[in-house]
């Protein structure tokens, strides 16, 4: 009898050592709360000990490899993510961290090796898209690096980062058109962040570059037929901004004419989920407080915040609205052509 009784309370003792003993999800949970924390060699060291008892768990593999990251321990980060490739189960999350760790370590050719796979693996994977074409971008492969990021805005249009990078590109180069369409897209897509700031800077000086020459189809892709209805609205404005320049004043009420003209003339043929948005919001009353909203900041900040006290009630609307709206880009509204 005292030896069942001894053998009942050691296993009531190993079930109530192993009940105090935290699960994998538990131990993943306060791994990211030291990272979250900056405290990256607790987070390794909980890590490590869990894999110990789950040696194959990717969730964890890819917690420690991105911990040892953060540590800028690239060696050890390496020799955790190496092998995500040949995984079954690797998901997107797991390239995108060996891309950090090859980024880290410059190696580009493994990286460049490792973005296609994964893009044979997930050919819709927007970010992949975008970081892989960041990648060639560090290389000063840009015509390989803008590709990847139309590829990315092609197949998934609601992936930011593409937008984010393509606007930027095609500001430094001859075009005028493809750093407005797509910054403009970038800042409903993402609309409070510091990249936000930094594209309606770009957008801004991109209408001064569009109204420079007072031929604006000048050294631009007019075989493209959006390209051409575009810069056929445009130009009819030309007039309007050579008296008052580019303020966003004057590109709220060229902007409103365009997309008035636009259902008129060329909504059938390019249905376009952003010039949908301006219509809304013209009908709605708020296209000026967008405008301003857009390229205010980065014209005047003092002159921004003067006119929405002063229209305090159409900017307060506007603002509601597109903070509790949610951008979206439907698939087939891809008109680039000269990729």
């Amino acid at each position: 009898m005292k030896h069942l009784l001894f053998a009942a309370a050691l296993l009531f003792a190993a079930q109530a050592i192993q009940a105090q003993e935290p699960d994998a999800k538990s131990i993943q949970e306060n791994a990211k709360n030291y990272i979250r924390q900056g405290d990256y060699p607790n987070a390794i060291l909980v890590l490590n000990r869990a894999l110990q008892n789950n040696t194959d768990n990717l969730d964890l593999q890819k917690d420690l490899a991105f911990a040892y990251y953060l540590n800028r321990d690239y060696v050890h980060a390496l020799e955790v993510a190496k092998g995500f490739p040949e995984r079954k189960d690797a998901d997107i999350q797991s390239f995108q961290i060996l891309g950090l760790i090859y980024k880290g370590i410059e190696e580009r050719k493994e990286a460049e090796k490792m973005y296609r796979a994964a893009l044979k693996k997930f050919p819709s994977s927007g970010v992949l898209y975008s970081e892989y074409g960041e990648m060639l971008w560090t290389k000063k492969d840009y015509n390989d690096a803008i590709k990847q990021w139309e590829k990315g805005i092609e197949v998934d249009p609601n992936h930011s980062g593409n937008y984010y990078h393509a606007a930027k590109h095609y500001f430094f180069t001859n075009d005028k058109v493809w750093s407005l369409i797509y910054g403009e897209i970038f800042v409903n897509l993402e609309s409070y962040s510091k990249r936000t700031a930094e594209i309606k800077n770009i957008l801004l000086d991109g209408y001064k570059k569009l109204f420079t020459d007072a031929n604006i189809e000048k050294n631009q892709d007019t075989k493209n037929e959006f390209v051409k209805a575009f810069l056929d609205l445009m130009k009819q404005q030309s007039s309007f901004i050579a008296g008052n320049g580019v303020t966003p004043e004057t590109l709220s009420a060229i902007r409103t004419k365009f997309v008035l003209d636009w259902f008129a003339k060329y909504a059938n043929k390019f249905p376009f989920r952003l010039y949908e948005y301006h219509q809304q919001l013209l009908k709605a009353g708020t296209f000026d407080a967008y405008n301003q909203w857009v390229f205010g900041t980065a014209a005047n900040l003092p002159a921004y915040e003067t006119w929405t006290k002063a229209h305090q009630e159409e900017y307060n609307k506007f603002d509601y609205f597109q903070r509790n709206r949610v951008f979206r880009v439907p698939a087939g509204q891809y008109y680039q052509t000269a990729k």
